[in-house]
């Protein structure tokens, strides 16, 4: 046995499931998994970099773990922040064994030897390549849903945002390739996840589409085919063409989580982004004529820069028209080398927080409105856990949840009444003679 090794994962879903994927190089490779990091033999950091409170939090948990972990074990850095500053990294945390490059074997990044380079990254002519963690197989999921990645980095250029800088154009997995991830996992729902999700498939070739299907409305169609739920996160609203709406419809999980940042004009121009209030209320109108109980999620940024109190009212008029199921509020966070570092008209961080504060009071009062609006009615939930599962309208990790009784069995599918509203949570009984609903799909059926 190699050892055991315990993996602390920090920031998005995406960075979750290259956990999943380190886990399962390691567990490959003849490592145990450890109870917890104080029992590893090696113990790794996924950390994130996309806002300064998150580099803040990888730096705070990177020594934590250090001085929890026990004599002789060693320490890696991998993910976003080793990927953006690992020379800086490796140079003010002498308590890191190794800074990893985003998609290096930990194995391998251990192995480099005593003296050797402490930040470990793919070199000209390097005999052993990174790891390819789109690609890699996963340990077997814990949950009955799971996060798949379809594809890594992105081609756009949002003025706040530094992804593309330390994660590359947008690279898409074949379409066959996430389906037999899918297969694998033999998970009831489906979470699709990417950075740019709803341009999946527009970076290979024309020869690659025509052979594989490769688009984000064939994607779509053919999870639904595996599993019962699928569900999309971090859609573009520029990408939503109505074949996606439909095909969102058709999966039965009318969940949109849809980017806004913003919705004024002048402002969203300002962030290299498009549209604007008035577009952003037709399509979710046309969305909820489609689907009268569509879930819709959003986030948005308070305090770019330029923003004045007209493009701030425009919000607060918009969420207050808008209705949404749910929505996160974020000050702005400069980020070296984007275009939004080098804008004038800097926001106040206290305007910013007053700012996202009142924001936050509107979402909070319409999202318990919308959730006491649901009582009385019967949805289907998916039993995450015992005591907890989710309708369609809660996404994994990030919304409210169903509060159930505990008799009702994880992984189960069943029809339940809502019987209370509590806060963002819903508290909820089975319906009289409620059956567990079957499992969707041939490959999922014969597990």
């Amino acid at each position: 046995m190699a050892g055991t090794f315990w993996i602390e994962t920090l920031g998005c879903p995406k960075n979750q499931v290259d956990s999943e994927k380190l886990a399962g190089s390691l567990l490959a490779g003849g490592y145990v998994a450890a109870s917890g990091p104080g029992m590893a033999d090696v113990v790794v950091v996924n950390t994130c970099a996309f806002i300064e409170p998150a580099r803040a939090e990888s730096v705070e948990t990177i020594l934590a773990l250090s001085e929890g972990r026990r004599d002789g074990a060693r320490l890696v850095v991998t993910g976003c922040l080793a990927a953006r500053a690992g020379e800086e990294l490796a140079a003010a945390l002498p308590e890191v064994d190794v800074v990893a490059d985003v998609g290096v074997p930990v194995e391998i990044a251990l192995g480099s030897g005593p003296g050797a380079e402490r930040r470990w990254r793919p070199r000209a002519g390097e005999a052993i390549p990174p790891l390819d963690l789109l690609e890699m197989p996963r340990r077997p999921a814990e949950a009955p849903w799971a996060y798949v990645k379809v594809a890594e980095g992105c081609d756009r250029r949002c003025g706040f945002c530094a992804i593309p800088g330390f994660r590359g154009p947008q690279r898409s997995r074949p379409l066959a390739a996430v389906l037999d991830e899918v297969d694998e996992l033999g998970v009831r729902e489906v979470v699709l996840v990417a950075q740019d999700l709803a341009s999946y498939g527009r970076d290979r070739s024309a020869r690659a589409a025509r052979s594989d299907g490769a688009g984000i409305v064939a994607l779509v169609e053919a999870v639904a085919e595996r599993a019962d739920r699928v569900r999309l996160l971090y859609l573009y609203p520029s990408s939503l063409t109505d074949a996606l709406v439909d095909a969102i419809c058709a999966t039965d999980v009318p969940y949109f989580d849809l980017s806004l940042q913003h919705v004024s004009g002048a402002l969203l121009r300002r962030m290299r982004r498009v549209g604007d209030a008035s577009h952003f209320l037709r399509r979710i109108e046309q969305i909820r004529a489609k689907a009268p109980d569509a879930a819709m999620r959003s986030s948005f940024i308070l305090g770019y820069p330029g923003e004045t109190e007209e493009d701030h009212d425009q919000l607060l008029s918009f969420l207050a028209e808008a209705e949404l199921d749910w929505a996160g509020f974020f000050t702005f966070s400069e980020e070296p080398g984007t275009y939004a570092a080098s804008l004038p008209e800097v926001v106040p961080t206290e305007l910013a927080l007053e700012r996202l504060r009142e924001c936050a009071e509107i979402q909070d009062a319409l999202t318990a409105r919308r959730r006491a609006g649901l009582v009385g009615s019967v949805v289907e939930v998916l039993v995450d856990a015992p005591g907890v599962g989710r309708s369609h309208r809660e996404a994994p990790e990030i919304d409210g949840v169903v509060r159930l009784p505990l008799s009702l069995r994880p992984g189960s599918i069943v029809a339940v009444e809502v019987v209370a509203a509590e806060g963002p949570d819903l508290v909820a009984v089975p319906c009289d003679a409620a059956e567990e609903m079957p499992r969707r799909g041939t490959a999922l059926a014969a597990r």
